[in-house]
């Protein structure tokens, strides 16, 4: 009947049944009911509802799990009662929408249906709601009823009025002998003689029901139509007794423009229009009913339902006026298929079922959910991790080598102790610098390599703590500088026994190229050569700070990245060109005929530098995390560390614990033979 094309004329003056459908799925979602049964007439009325129903309930997600059709038979009973009521007993949907008009739902009263216990029921006819209490517990019934609202006067209209005044039958007198019964509400209770007293109270609710409010609107409705169609002045002229006069037309055609265009407030201020559908914009109420402790029964509006309001005030429901069954394990009940799945889970509909019927699975790493039945876990920002229960998401915990942590104090304890044990090295080289041992090979080169050691331990403190602008540059540039002098010392030591031994020939010309101004020349030279190395490192694309988001769960790691993984290998691979080169060399010269022949633990001491770095480099590619920096402080301490136990360590122990070989005589013994 809203079909304004086909009806341009019908309007009505009770709420849509659209509405009321789009009512009962707002009460559903509010509560969470998302499994229910449907108990419908079969007329067409009642199967186009439950159509709509059906579809505003699967759009808000949730789902129907039966749906019935009462049959009215010559009987005052329905036919296939006993297979509705085996339906519901059986049913797993804790709500039952009864949608029928107020006949069939009084009869539907009397029939097994209605005593199945630990249900919910939401009827659309408030006139169950008018019988005595005794009949039957309604605490878990919703009816949608039309708002109801006091009319001014129209109580005490209903308490003094003579019933005299109105044609009479047998129901307007049983009517009038109920508004005298003393369980009456007090505002309409009429003062009546005991012989016009009945017990049966049947129509002191019909008095407060919502229908005679929206009586009272549709009446006042069509007056002020009427109202504005007189004012309007609308006359047609006609020819009375010869002449022509100008009277009112009245015909009922023309209320439709009126009606149409339909505005006023009625006498509560509550503003009265019909929509574009030619329904009275007028809303719903939620009634349920609560059984006093004397055994009388209240109904109370628990909410409302208005379509033309706000949307934020459209629907409203008051919880604390609602009284639950005991039956019930919950206030409010749950309807589901199945329990909804926490925070941290996510639903996973089962093959073949409805899809409020699932299992729920945890979400995944790296994600959560935060509300209860979500369909997909979102994934947390790059910053963020899940918590234990997968319900939040939480910062990350920043993480790096720092001194406190047990690693970073072991390293920094070993760097210190090599520090040390080097710094002693140097000062024993530097006390028994007259000695034929520390003068035999370079003494300044050796010099320079302890120091040049001593600065590659102390370079590894750089690797530890919170990563900077500044100490991300320092660590490769100091690295790679401070290495390339000490193998660039090697070499030149290395180059200096090999020359030494050669220029001891007849003839030879490498006589002039032992001074120490030559190997100086090669350690300035090979280190200048790392350092325009690192220079252009610095200017193309130089280290910098990196949150690493990805490389461990859970953990930001804060690193230095290498700004450019070419200039990083590129200055590797040149402390291994330098470092293979002395390998070469010293392996060549390695049995000169002398006692104490250096060439024979630099070659050791190379062996031991290039397998620490060569070992390094898929160590290094496949560590994660703060160990990433570990591994490279272990490489440069055991590299570092091989080259002074290998060189030196043989010397210390001649001027310590051999003092008698530290002599020209013993140090050019084999030579000589």
């Amino acid at each position: 009947m809203s079909d304004t094309v086909k009806f341009p004329y019908f309007y009505r003056t009770v709420p849509s049944e659209l509405h009321l459908c789009a009512g009962i799925v707002k009460l559903l979602k509010h509560f969470g009911w998302n499994w229910v049964g449907v108990i419908a007439a079969d007329d067409e009325n009642s199967m186009r509802a439950v159509q709509i129903l059906r579809e505003g309930i699967e759009q808000s997600g949730g789902c129907i799990e039966f749906i019935k059709t009462v049959q009215e038979s010559s009987s005052p009973m329905f036919q296939n009662t006993t297979n509705i009521y085996n339906t519901i007993i059986t049913s797993s949907a804790k709500v039952i929408i009864l949608y029928c008009n107020r006949d069939f739902t009084d009869l539907i009263r009397f029939t097994p249906i209605w005593q199945v216990p630990g249900k919910v029921w939401i009827i659309t006819a408030e006139w169950l709601f008018v019988f005595p209490s005794n009949n039957v517990d309604r605490k878990n019934t919703f009816a949608f009823t039309v708002g109801k609202r006091t009319i001014p006067s129209f109580h005490k209209f209903v308490r003094e009025v003579n019933p005299a005044l109105f044609s009479s039958d047998v129901f307007i007198e049983s009517w009038w002998k109920d508004l005298c019964n003393n369980k009456c509400p007090k505002s309409i209770q009429r003062s009546c003689s005991s012989d016009e007293t009945s017990d049966y109270i049947l129509h002191c609710d019909i008095v407060i029901l919502g229908s005679s409010y929206n009586v009272y609107n549709a009446v006042y409705g069509l007056a002020h139509a009427l109202h504005d169609m007189i004012t309007s002045g609308s006359r047609n002229s006609i020819l009375l007794r010869g002449e022509r006069e100008n009277v009112l037309d009245f015909s009922p055609w023309k209320l439709h423009h009126y009606l149409k265009k339909l505005r006023f407030n009625n006498v509560l201020g509550e503003e009265m229009f019909f929509d574009e559908n030619g329904d009275l914009a007028i809303g719903y109420d939620i009634i349920s009913t609560v059984i006093l402790p004397d055994g009388t029964r209240s109904n109370d509006i628990v909410g409302s339902y208005n379509p033309y309001a706000p949307p934020e005030k459209s629907f409203t429901i008051n919880e604390k006026t609602i009284v639950w069954q005991d039956l019930f394990s919950q206030a409010p009940p749950q309807s589901r298929c199945n329990p909804s799945c926490l925070p941290g889970f996510r639903k996973l509909t089962r093959e073949g079922k409805s899809i409020c019927c699932y299992d729920c699975i945890r979400c995944s790493e790296g994600e959560i959910s935060n509300q209860t039945d979500m369909d997909t876990c979102m994934i947390c920002p790059e910053d963020q991790w899940p918590n234990q229960k997968r319900d939040a998401c939480i910062p990350k915990v920043i993480t790096f080598l720092s001194y406190e942590e047990p690693l970073g104090i072991t390293l920094t304890f070993i760097i210190i102790f090599l520090f040390l044990i080097t710094a002693v090295i140097l000062g024993i080289f530097i006390y028994y610098q007259d000695t034929p041992i520390v003068k035999a090979n370079n003494r300044d080169l050796s010099y320079i390599l302890l120091i040049s050691l001593m600065l590659c331990f102390l370079c590894s403190l750089i690797f530890i703590g919170r990563p900077e602008k500044v100490t991300c540059i320092l660590r490769q540039i100091v690295f790679g500088i401070t290495f390339s002098i000490s193998l660039s010392s090697v070499l030149a030591k290395t180059i200096t026994v090999v020359m030494a031994f050669q220029a001891t020939k007849p003839g030879n010309k490498l006589r002039k190229w032992m001074g120490s101004r030559f190997s100086n020349s090669i350690v300035l030279s090979c280190s200048l050569l790392q350092a325009l190395l690192c220079l252009i490192w610095l200017c193309t694309a130089p280290p910098f700070p990196y949150l690493n988001m990805r490389s461990e769960t859970g953990t930001i790691l804060i690193e230095c990245n290498e700004g450019s993984i070419v200039a990083f290998y590129c200055v590797l691979g040149y402390l291994g060109f330098l470092a293979g080169i002395s390998f070469i060399i010293a392996f060549i010269a390695r049995n000169l005929p002398d006692s104490f022949n250096e060439a024979k633990y630099i070659t050791f001491s190379m062996l031991v530098f290039c397998s620490v770095w060569v070992s390094f480099i898929p160590t290094y590619l496949s560590t994660k995390g703060k160990y990433v920096v570990a591994v490279e402080i272990f490489a440069i301490l055991a590299s570092s560390a091989g080259l002074l136990g290998c060189i030196f360590l043989p010397k210390c122990f001649i001027i310590l614990l051999r003092p008698e070989r530290n002599s020209r005589k013993f140090l050019t013994k084999n030579w000589n033979d």
